[in-house]
């Protein structure tokens, strides 16, 4: 029975259902943080001192960011190419979603003792190529679910639906599995299947969890998404793929909307990745939040995200996407500032008193922030994209939309890196985040608000 417009929609949705406990529970609230836990923990044995540990902890991280950023921005512009050449994306989905699943499965392993450290760092940063490389290929679908102004709604929804399954996979891991200092989960009982909270096993399933929630919900996505049919059997040769996207970078410098566009959303978006990547991680360093607060803020983010991106879809249909965008990097910006100048012991020049619940208010109000903002800055991005993307040859323009996106996958959590090593303190790490915020706000002032389709219009 053929697959109905509206399936195949749905089906699409769902990858991003599938894919976001990855970065929700992996990446920023429950994995990340619990990684920089035990690592802090290992560098202490080490004899560093506290302050120390924490910033070889967070450094590590971002070594490990950037390493897969740069492996990400050297293979995506090629495999996107071949894949739009051919027509074939599933089989790359397949292939990665392979490695994803294997590599998740395997995070059990980080163990309290940190025997396993830089292993489990290796195979994260292994799922999370695979994940970013499905991704890819995932977005490329996008242009041929509907016309362009249908594309933004699908692009927007299908957002909000990821976020909305962060929430709900976030919520079972804080009730039934990870444990907090106490060896209980948030409804009071230890972790399910008898997992030892000693060894943090119901922190640590988080992995098999992300595994298994992938492979249950991937199985609409691959039941009711097909490739569009294939102009030709013909294999593309290598050096026809290679040329095609040459011809294509080359054209993008003589549109100036689309070129600052790129640009400017290259760099946010970086920005943002590396706030979603070492949010969690500052939590557990700076102010010292257990994994029970990490996951009540993740759920705060998650909701907040889900809410904003569909209130800045509508104010997208209203204003068009590029006042939300500039209004979201406007908020991240002072997130950021918060970010960068609040600890235990004060909040910018203001000495707080010891123990005060200060900092733990606003950073869940960044949470909400960080989530809403980031969620509306992502749908918005894509739709404005669809306002820059050539009606003959639009999955050529979500492509590279999507490719630039990692070309400096690596650049934030780089300089993160390097801010935290030079300066030995984890606050003073997110300067080059605030830095890169403003250089894309700077890009957007020379970004067409309608894009390129009033010059197709008249070239029509």
């Amino acid at each position: 029975m053929a697959v109905t417009q509206k399936k195949r929609i749905w089906g699409w949705m769902t990858f991003d259902w599938a894919t976001q406990p990855f970065y929700t529970l992996g990446l920023t609230f429950i994995f990340g943080p619990y990684f920089a836990a035990v690592a802090a923990e290992y560098y202490l044995g080490t004899g560093l001192d506290a302050a120390a540990a924490d910033a070889q902890a967070q450094s590590i991280w971002g070594i490990g960011q950037s390493t897969a950023g740069i492996l990400i921005a050297l293979s995506a512009p090629v495999l996107g190419a071949f894949a739009d050449t051919s027509g074939r994306k599933l089989p790359w989905i397949v292939f990665f979603s392979v490695i994803y699943v294997i590599a998740t499965s395997m995070l059990w392993g980080l163990t309290p003792d940190g025997s396993s450290l830089f292993l489990m760092l290796f195979i994260f940063y292994v799922g999370f190529f695979a994940s970013e490389s499905a991704l890819n290929f995932a977005n490329a679908i996008l242009p041929s679910l509907g016309t362009p102004k249908e594309v933004g709604r699908i692009s927007g929804s299908g957002a909000a639906f990821g976020y909305w399954g962060g929430v709900v996979s976030l919520f079972i891991m804080l009730l039934l599995l990870a444990e907090n200092e106490a060896g209980v989960t948030l409804l009071g009982q230890p972790p399910l299947f008898g997992l030892d909270p000693e060894m943090r096993e119901g922190t640590r399933a988080v992995g098999p969890f992300i595994a298994i929630w992938y492979v249950i919900f991937m199985i609409p996505f691959f039941l009711w998404v097909r490739d569009a049919p294939q102009k030709s059997e013909e294999t593309p040769k290598m050096g026809k793929v290679l040329a095609n996207l040459w011809e294509t970078l080359q054209s993008v410098f003589k549109r100036k909307s689309l070129f600052n566009f790129l640009v400017g959303s290259m760099v946010y978006r970086d920005a943002l990745n590396a706030l979603y990547a070492f949010g969690g991680v500052y939590a557990a360093l700076v102010l010292d939040w257990q994994t029970m607060q990490i996951g009540v803020f993740g759920i705060i983010a998650a909701i907040a995200a889900a809410i904003a991106t569909w209130l800045g879809g509508l104010c997208d249909q209203k204003y068009g996407p590029k006042p939300v965008i500039i209004t979201a990097i406007l908020i991240l910006i002072v997130v950021c500032t918060f970010i960068v100048g609040m600890s235990r012991e004060h909040l910018f020049i203001f000495p707080l008193e010891v123990g005060s619940k200060l900092p733990d208010i606003i950073f869940y109000v960044c949470g909400a922030a960080i989530g809403g903002a980031g969620g509306a800055l992502y749908a918005s991005s894509r739709s404005m994209m669809v306002r820059h993307a050539h009606p003959e040859r639009p999955t050529e323009a979500f492509g590279l939309f999507a490719l630039t996106g990692k070309a400096t996958a690596f650049l934030a959590p780089m300089l993160i890196t390097l801010f935290t090593y030079l300066s030995g303190n984890t606050q003073i790490g997110f300067v080059p985040v605030i830095i890169l915020f403003l250089i894309g706000l700077v890009m957007l002032r020379w970004v067409n608000k309608d894009g390129d389709r009033a010059e197709w219009s008249a070239s029509a």
